[in-house]
């Protein structure tokens, strides 16, 4: 990737968009990193990177804020943007019998409406300044296939799957791309409430026996944003060690 590349990484405190943000700097791209709260490995990025790297604090939990100014705000206008990882999310995790509506719905705002309303602006912005530019949305193995619990967190990945394929669809001519990465289940904190046992059993549902490592679902990333891929749009390009 150029260094005169920017990319908006979003749930970059930690666990996947943290590691992605460290290869992107590392490779001397530009990265607006976006969470609710930085954290200690976040910040040491901070001091090791700070011309390549900003941090601004936001809750995805609150939709109706992301609005034009507020792009404005993280990221000047005249700033080309060229990527977007859509990696923030939330996990509601219950049985369909159970399902709180205001769950399921603080849910959809943080993995659906957020991302969307993302994706909207950062399309305006390489209109804008007439640039190609990739989208990658972090969907889950849990959309391909069925684990017990995790219906309605499924729910929100499938309809960013579909958003993400249509959006390609809407402005490939304008080379935007829109592509998802489904990753299996990784060791990050949304697994973290899950016990050995239960974690093993998943595991063994894979090729590999083993869960799936987050270096390499955040090298699939970074592939998805580079111009080494700029043929690929519309896709879900799965990571899971064997999982389907």
């Amino acid at each position: 990737m150029s260094s005169q590349k920017t990319v908006i990484v979003t749930g970059a405190s930690r666990g996947l968009g943290l590691n992605v943000a460290q290869r992107l700097v590392k490779s001397g791209v530009k990265v607006c990193a976006i969470s609710r709260r930085s954290s200690s490995e976040l910040d040491s990025l901070l001091n090791d990177y700070p011309d390549l790297i900003r941090f601004t604090s936001f809750d995805f939990s609150n939709p109706e804020e992301i609005t034009t100014s507020w792009l404005q705000n993280i990221l000047p206008d005249d700033l080309p943007i060229h990527g977007l990882v859509n990696n923030a999310a939330t996990a509601y995790d219950d049985l369909v019998s159970n399902m709180q509506l205001d769950s399921l719905e603080s849910q959809f705002r943080v993995n659906v409406f957020s991302p969307m309303l993302l994706t909207k602006l950062l399309i305006r912005r390489m209109i804008l300044h007439k640039t190609s530019g990739s989208i990658v949305h972090v969907s889950s193995i849990s959309t391909q296939t069925g684990y017990k619990g995790l219906s309605m967190y499924a729910a929100t990945k499938g309809a960013i799957e579909a958003f993400s394929k249509n959006t390609a669809r809407e402005w490939g001519a304008r080379n935007i791309r829109s592509n998802c990465v489904i990753p299996g289940f990784m060791e990050t904190e949304m697994s973290s409430n899950l016990d050995k046992e239960t974690k093993a059993r998943i595991y063994k549902r894979s090729s590999l026996n083993q869960p799936t490592s987050l270096d390499s679902v955040a090298e699939t990333i970074l592939f998805m944003l580079s111009d080494s891929s700029h043929s690929m749009t519309g896709q879900n390009v799965i990571v899971d060690s064997g999982t389907i």
